[in-house]
Parts: C-alpha cells; sequence; structure tokens
C-alpha cells in the first residue's frame, strides 16, 4: 500500500515545454520507462487535441503495463454543448483510458474573464462534466485551475468548485497552482482549509515552478494532508516548468519514511531521468538535486578529506539510494586527498604522502593552471592517473607519427577539410587520409580509419559534442605534447589575448557502454582538438581492453 499517489504528467503538461518536441514513439518509450519505475497514474495526452495524441492512445493499448494506469486529459465541456454532446467529452470516453483528469475554472475571474460564464455557469460546466465522465471511467481526477489565486482573491466560491466537483463525483481534487506564485505557507494554509471543508475528499497538488517553489509547494501541501502529487520527471513543463517528481520521490521515500513507489525501485531514480531526458533529446541539468550528476560531487579538498573519513560528513543521503554515485573533482582547488579518493574508485590504496601523490598533485596543478578542466572532462583524469601509477591495462595503444589538417572547398564551393594522420601500433607504421566537415570530423575519421585493423571495435566510437573556450593565460607555463603517453612537455607561450589565445577544447565521446568527457588545451586550436580526441580514442581502447580482462577473468 503506497502512502501517496504519484501522477506524472511529463506527456502532456511536460511536452508543453518549449524546448520539447515528442513523437508518438517517443511517448511510448517514456510511458514504458516511467511504469517499469514504478509511476502509479501516466497522464498520456489530450485525445482529440493533435494527431500524435490521439496515435498515442491508441497504441498504448497493445502494452501490458505492470504498475502504471495511463490518464486521458481535457478540459470541462463547452457551455454551448451539453456534456455528453461536447467534442472533447466525447474525445476522453473515446480515447478508453481507464482514468480521466478534466480541468475546470476556480478562479471566479478567470471563469468571467477566459470562459465568459457566469460564475454559476461553470459550476454547472464542472458538475456536468464529472457526472457524465464518472460513467466511463475508472476514476475521474478533477484539476481545479488557478485555485490557489482563486481562494486568495474569492474563498467562498473557490471552495464552492471544489463542493460541486466532489458531489458530482471526482474521486481526486487537485488544487492546482496554474502561475506558480504561490508560497509553501500559503500552499499548507489553504489546504488545510480545503481538508477541513471537505474531509471526506482526497486532495492532490499540482504545483509549477515560476518562483522555484513546486517542490516546496508539493511537499507543503502533502504535509497539510495531500496524498496525490502530479509533477513532471526533471520538472520539465510551460515556463519555469512543474513541480520536479526527481525530487520530491527521493524526499518522500528517504526524508519522509514514506512509500510511493514499489520495492526498492527509488534506485532506479537516476536512471529513468536519464532515459527521459535522453528520449526528450535534451541536455542533463547536472545541479539537478539527487539525480544530477553534480549533486554527489566534491571538489574542495576540505571535503573531500573529510568524506575519505565519512561520507556523511558532506552527503545528506547515500548516492546509492538515488542510483546516483559520489565523485570527487580534481581542478586547482583540489588537495591531496581528492587524488587519494579518486585513486580509491580505481582500487588503487594510498596515502596522501606518498610521492607519486605529492608527484600528482604538483602536476595536476599546473595543468589547472592552463586551463585543463578534469572536473568536465573525467575520462583524460583517469587516463592520467593511471598512466601515473603505471597500472591496470593504460598503455601506448598507438603513437602519432605525424599529423596535417588543411581546409578546402568541395565541388559546390563547400568547406571541406582534409586530414592526413600516421600513427605507429606495435612497430608497425599506419598511413592514412580523411575528409571531414571540419577539421576534428577529418582528424577523427582518419585515426579511426588507421587503427580499424588494429582495433576493430574502434567503429563503436562516436563523437556526440565538441566544445571550444577560449582561456586567457597570463604567462608561460608547461603543457603537455598531443601524444599522450610522451613524457615531454612543451611550453605554451604567453600570448596578447584575442585571436592569439589560449583554447580549451571538450569532447564527448560514446560507445554502447557510456560516454564520457576528453579535453586538450593549446594555443593551437587543432592541437588542442587532437589532444582531446587522442584521450578519447585512448580511452575507448583501454576499457575495452580491461573489460576483456575481467570477462577472461571470469570465465
Amino acid at each position: 500500500m503506497m502512502d501517496f499517489y504519484i501522477y506524472d504528467t511529463s506527456l502532456r503538461d511536460g511536452a508543453q515545454s518549449e524546448d520539447v518536441q515528442l513523437s508518438m514513439p517517443d511517448k511510448i518509450k517514456i510511458a514504458l520507462r516511467l511504469d517499469n519505475f514504478g509511476i502509479q497514474c501516466i497522464e498520456g495526452g489530450w485525445p482529440g487535441a493533435n494527431p500524435v495524441d490521439n496515435d498515442f492512445f491508441a497504441e498504448i493499448k497493445q502494452y501490458s503495463l505492470k504498475n502504471a494506469k495511463i490518464s486521458a486529459f481535457g478540459s470541462t465541456h463547452h457551455a454551448s454543448f451539453r456534456a455528453e454532446d461536447d467534442p472533447t467529452m466525447k474525445a476522453l470516453v473515446a480515447s478508453r483510458m481507464p482514468i480521466m483528469t478534466i480541468f475546470g475554472k476556480s478562479s471566479e475571474k478567470h471563469a468571467l474573464d477566459a470562459l465568459r460564464v457566469s460564475p454559476a455557469q461553470n459550476l454547472e460546466l464542472i458538475h456536468n462534466s464529472i457526472a457524465f465522465l464518472t460513467r466511463h471511467a475508472e476514476k475521474v481526477f478533477f484539476d481545479a485551475e488557478h485555485f490557489f489565486d482563486g481562494f486568495k482573491a474569492n474563498k467562498d466560491y473557490a471552495l464552492e468548485v471544489l463542493k460541486n466537483a466532489h458531489k458530482a463525483g471526482a474521486d481526486t481534487l487537485v488544487l492546482c497552482d496554474s502561475n506558480g506564485g504561490t508560497l509553501p505557507s500559503e500552499v499548507s494554509q489553504i489546504v488545510r482549509i480545503c481538508k477541513k471543508e471537505l474531509p471526506e475528499a482526497a486532495f492532490g497538488i499540482h504545483a509549477h515552478n515560476d518562483c522555484e517553489l513546486a517542490v516546496a509547494n508539493s511537499l507543503a501541501a502533502l504535509e497539510a494532508g495531500a496524498t496525490h502529487i502530479q509533477g513532471t520527471m526533471n520538472g520539465v513543463g510551460e515556463r519555469c516548468g512543474n513541480a520536479n517528481l526527481c525530487s520530491i520521490i527521493p524526499i518522500i521515500e528517504v526524508k519522509l519514511g514514506k512509500k510511493c513507489l514499489p520495492g526498492d525501485m527509488l534506485r532506479q531514480i537516476t536512471a529513468t531521468s536519464a532515459y527521459v531526458y535522453e528520449v526528450m533529446n535534451m541536455k542533463p541539468f547536472a545541479r539537478q538535486a539527487f539525480v544530477g550528476k553534480s549533486a554527489f560531487a566534491h571538489k574542495g579538498g576540505v571535503h573531500v578529506s573529510a568524506i575519505n573519513r565519512d561520507a556523511s560528513l558532506y552527503e545528506h543521503i547515500k548516492p546509492e539510494e538515488v542510483g546516483n554515485s559520489q565523485r570527487v573533482l580534481i581542478t586547482e582547488l583540489a588537495g591531496r586527498s581528492n587524488i587519494v579518493s579518486l585513486a580509491r574508485r580505481f582500487g588503487f590504496h594510498l596515502d596522501k604522502d606518498e610521492p607519486v601523490v605529492k608527484g600528482l598533485f604538483h602536476e595536476l596543478k599546473t595543468k589547472a593552471s592552463l586551463g585543463y578542466d578534469y572536473a568536465a572532462a573525467e575520462a583524460s583524469m583517469e587516463l592520467l592517473l593511471l598512466r601515473k601509477l603505471a597500472r591496470r591495462g593504460v598503455r601506448n595503444f598507438f603513437t602519432l607519427k605525424s599529423l596535417r589538417v588543411f581546409e578546402t572547398k568541395d565541388e559546390a564551393g563547400q568547406p571541406l577539410a582534409e586530414a592526413t594522420v600516421a600513427v605507429e601500433v606495435e612497430g608497425v607504421v599506419e598511413h592514412t587520409a580523411a575528409t571531414g566537415q571540419g577539421p576534428v570530423n577529418a582528424m577523427d575519421i582518419a585515426l579511426r580509419k588507421a587503427l580499424s585493423s588494429f582495433y576493430p571495435k574502434i567503429s563503436e566510437l562516436s563523437l556526440r559534442d565538441f566544445k571550444v573556450r577560449v582561456l586567457t593565460i597570463g604567462q608561460e607555463e608547461t603543457s603537455r605534447n598531443h601524444d599522450l603517453f610522451s613524457p615531454e612537455n612543451e611550453k605554451i607561450p604567453a600570448r596578447n589575448g584575442g585571436t592569439a589565445s589560449v583554447v580549451r577544447v571538450l569532447i564527448e565521446s560514446a560507445d554502447m557502454r557510456g560516454a564520457w568527457v576528453t579535453v586538450g588545451v593549446s594555443y593551437d586550436i587543432i592541437e588542442a582538438s587532437w589532444q582531446a580526441l587522442a584521450d578519447s580514442v585512448t580511452y575507448k581502447l583501454y576499457r575495452d581492453e580491461w573489460q576483456s580482462h575481467n570477462n577472461t577473468d571470469n570465465e
């Protein structure tokens, strides 16, 4: 038995976010993932509103859901129709979904100015719509739109709307902070008043995030007696978004000690969050609570020294409870404790006073001062650490012998880059050339072409993102050569800024087992790009070899 009922509206209210465009297959994928995650109700869309939603309701019937029921969404019937003749009502019934959710005006001002009906007529629309739908659905939820604003303007009318909806048969009265401007203290007080006026009714909350308070307002409603929470995965939604279920659900289960998911499914929330981001084609928000990449990341040396003794000193929950993990960042603010902690993650138990730790600490400080961002490029950091420790399979997979990149144009006069690469692998030199859309693309194709006969799995590698940032380096410092494993270092001369500035390149790469980021720094953008590209390819080869060794050892 669940203590709270989670109602996900990512596919309808979330899809109203300006940067979200969902196809019907996208909506099916997300619905199935949310069902596996344990969400109790998934709002699929507004039947009759557009072809995508119509196709979704037709297609979702082909699947047997384990945990969730699908809700169809709509409005109260139009004043010019009877409920049974209204197109919106007909479309809701035709969807044949077990749950139907309709919104109605709970603000007298909205009834007069938006619907242009009298307050009494608005009550009739709500009553007739709910009464009609109760004959066609297992449950009917009523979203009292603009409830908190309406309550503050005319308490008696807002309460009359709820009483009218409850009398008509609504299973849950969902109080909506539609403009997102209500404060938690107001939400708590108003929900308690509603509970007192209608003690037999079930209440829910639907909060928007215009004041960055949607999660806080949802929790305030729960503490005041609401049991039904509406929100979206990752807080996506119109304007500033909806209440973020990726925050609300962990707070309910971990902080309040209540249940809203089956079993131990909370451990799947980080993966579910990432999946929804991917299907919605959105970049994940790193600083998102609980599920973000930075949620349990530690940068300052004092912090890392403390968590090495007891993680709870700087972590409010165990990351594993929400399927996340602790990360120790290596930056210019890092101490030797950061290096010790990172080494421990790879199975090396070092003391911060060991010479290798001191040497690596000095090298990292120097490179950070030059602009190497190892907090953003953890794959480059891992390679650097493992190479320094001379362990765990990081070897010289290839050595660059020569690299030449030049720009030309194709027959249509469009820009075209050509890269010529010569690499040595186990004494064999492979010399190849390739064209591409830009120098990085050309280098990537040429390098993989050169390595493909030695490392066939290199074909699985793809570059997903490429970022360049101009840095200001005020003095001559030491930087690594483009050959990752060369012991020699080059000098980056002082520059005057502008087009002669030092640049940092970050490349995000991926294969079927995951994604990683690598970094390169130089006043030559081609050189910086090669550094990041070489790290990316080396990291892929290193991971494949390590995985192969592990599989062999386990047989």
